[in-house]
């Protein structure tokens, strides 16, 4: 009988994938690279800190509200900005913004429709700040001492999920910077999303699990997603605990 060996590779694989899986023993297959701190070189980096994302009055509480709280992501993301401003570390903050012109897109995905027919991350222009104080896409307001020190770089606003389409990484790069640590709002989609660019674009990336949150859906837990992606992905996650102290050795 003619015994085909590529087969036999494949099913060998497969299973030891299966086993690595279901035993729960990801971590002793996967290494952990790591990522040192280095002044100079490395800068905290927060997608979304907003209302819509973090408050409760927020337009997406329902979904993500459970997560953020069981997380403790609010306070989490407030210990890294005050560990972050304390030890001299630059804060980089990316956040969302809808403009009028933002809802004459011809087509959009799911999460893209839904938040413009919720009418997240609102605003009348780019210049007219009329009504938003304490809006949806305002800052939460316990982090506005950190965000608007006149030493944060607030960049221009990503128009999907990722920095593709903002100035992120030329700010970032025109600070010298190679070395993020990420965290924000939401984990599956615009800290993931920065992850995966960030890392493309060479870039190592430490993400930050318990810092982030997402929306649980009867399509899928939004979190658990993303946390597999970041083990896959990232040079490492780390706990806010263990972020905190990086940033302050």
């Amino acid at each position: 009988m003619k015994i085909n060996i590529s087969l036999i590779y494949l099913v060998a694989a497969s299973l030891l994938t299966l086993a690595i899986l279901t035993t729960g023993n990801v971590n002793a297959a996967l290494p952990d690279p790591g990522m040192k701190v280095v002044k100079g070189r490395t800068a905290l980096v927060v997608t979304d800190p907003q209302n819509d994302f973090l408050s409760p009055d927020g337009v997406t509480w329902g979904v993500v509200g459970k997560n953020v709280i069981a997380n403790n992501t609010v306070q989490n993301i407030d210990d890294l900005f005050k560990s972050a401003k304390a030890n001299g570390m630059p804060v980089f903050v990316s956040p969302h913004y809808y403009f009028p012109h933002d809802h004459g897109w011809k087509f959009e995905g799911a999460l893209e429709k839904l938040m413009h027919n919720i009418g997240m991350f609102d605003r009348k222009d780019a210049l007219n700040l009329e009504g938003f104080e304490g809006s949806g896409p305002d800052w939460l307001a316990q982090y506005k001492p950190y965000i608007q020190d006149g030493k944060t770089v607030v960049t221009s606003p990503h128009k999907v999920y990722g920095p593709e389409t903002n100035d992120l990484v030329l700010q970032l790069r025109k600070q010298g910077i190679d070395k993020v640590i990420l965290a924000g709002m939401s984990a599956n989609l615009c800290t993931e999303s920065h992850m995966r660019e960030l890392m493309e674009q060479g870039f190592e990336v430490a993400v930050v699990s318990d810092a982030t949150a997402a929306a649980q859906v009867p399509e899928g837990d939004g979190y658990a997603a993303a946390l597999v992606n970041f083990r896959f992905i990232a040079n490492t996650v780390w706990t806010t605990k263990q972020a905190v102290k990086e940033i302050s050795k």
